[in-house]
């Protein structure tokens, strides 16, 4: 028997919070509970977790979860469902290390020997997207997203549309057919602009088309779908299987985009993208956050068939002069990417060494990062 028997806390910059989960014999796990913007909410959850945790063996992870979830009464959305995501993440960890294999050897062993990775880029002007774009290829991209439109009204005008195509339409001119461009509509665009946007995007071949409306209204996508032949892609605001029920049900999404560090982890996201398999549809983790989230992700990627592609923040705009993605990492080497993938490890656990002398360094600065709000020229609050 092998049981939890401490759980620290990590805040970290730029947005991040990481979790130790160490064992009575020993053995170290390491998770990302964490919702951006909201850091200090779930580790005050994950505190109120830890009290029923301590004791219980590390090994039952199902038992865990299901002690976490069904016996709160009140269950799912994005602190809860966030906090059980890290400290499951750090108890897969931990089985890993403990049985000398990667979590994917444990979830019935690797589909894939690389896995396609894509990147964000920003920028406000053609100019600089296509400089962006052009820095991510020099660093091994062949993929990347970008948001499709800025801050938007509920229906805009002719000029606004053309703006948002013309924009993108100038980097398919400057850089060609040879990058894959997905585009992330933020759940900013209301529906009946949605419609117009999506057809005038349409000849530009997208890779694909993500949160074309806010997850509250996912029954909409019917009304969006017959204007587009780009993939639909959502799922980043649906915490469990239960939160992707009704996409699946409807069959208008193409992509299903669980975070592995708010739909409830490892298991829970492979169950989800078992789920659709059997509706024909992939799975593309998000993933704007930190190490430990990003190699949960690969570790379920590597044994899922219908894993499509991997978002990574690696070097993305809101990290700044503040720590990087691998700036946490004793081997960062094992997220090297090569022509557009990340060749699968066969390191213990979720595959990453954790430095965390400076975990704890960066610890003592912490962050208080918090999305920005957006409003309208008229002063009403819009999606950021």
């Amino acid at each position: 028997m092998s049981s939890i028997e401490e759980i620290t806390l990590y805040k970290v910059p730029p947005r991040w919070l990481f979790i130790k989960i160490t064992t009575s014999d020993g053995i170290e796990g390491w998770g990302e509970p964490i919702v951006e913007g909201k850091a200090d909410t779930v580790a005050a959850a994950v505190k109120e977790f830890s009290r029923q945790l301590t004791g219980m063996e590390a090994g039952n992870i199902e038992d865990i979860y299901q002690v976490m979830h069904r016996g709160s009464f009140y269950r799912g959305g994005p602190i809860l469902m966030s906090a059980i995501s890290g400290i499951e993440q750090a108890l897969w960890d931990i089985k890993g290390k403990r049985l000398d294999v990667p979590v994917y050897e444990l979830l019935g062993g690797a589909v894939r020997n690389k896995m396609k990775v894509y990147s964000w880029v920003g920028g406000d002007e053609p100019s600089e997207l296509i400089e962006a774009i052009t820095q991510r290829q020099k660093t091994g991209f062949r993929h990347v997203k970008m948001n499709a439109v800025g801050k938007v009204d509920w229906i805009e005008t002719p000029r606004q549309i053309e703006a948002s195509v013309q924009k993108i339409a100038r980097i398919r001119e400057h850089l060609g057919w040879d990058i894959e461009i997905g585009l992330d509509f933020h759940g900013r665009v209301r529906k009946a602009m949605a419609k117009r946007l999506v057809t005038a995007l349409d000849p530009l071949k997208p890779m694909f088309i993500e949160e074309p409306l806010l997850s509250e209204h996912l029954e909409a996508l019917k009304v969006i779908a017959p204007y587009t032949s780009a993939p639909i892609a959502t799922g980043e605001r649906l915490y469990g299987r239960a939160g992707f029920k009704p996409i699946l049900e409807q069959g208008y999404v193409d992509i299903i985009q669980p975070d592995l560090s708010h739909a409830g982890g490892i298991w829970e996201t492979r169950k989800i993208a078992a789920m659709a398999e059997t509706y024909d549809m992939a799975i593309a983790p998000h993933c704007p956050l930190g190490p430990i989230s990003f190699a949960a992700a690969l570790q379920l990627d590597f044994c899922t068939p219908n894993a499509l592609i991997q978002e990574t923040s690696l070097g993305i705009h809101y990290h700044d002069d503040s720590m990087d993605l691998l700036d946490y990492l004793a081997n960062p080497e094992v997220f090297d990417i090569q022509d557009g993938y990340i060749h699968r490890t066969s390191l213990p656990g979720l595959g990453i060494e954790v430095d965390e002398q400076k975990v704890m360094e960066a610890s003592r600065k912490g962050h208080d990062w918090h999305n920005p709000v957006w409003r309208n020229e008229d002063g009403t609050v819009t999606e950021w």
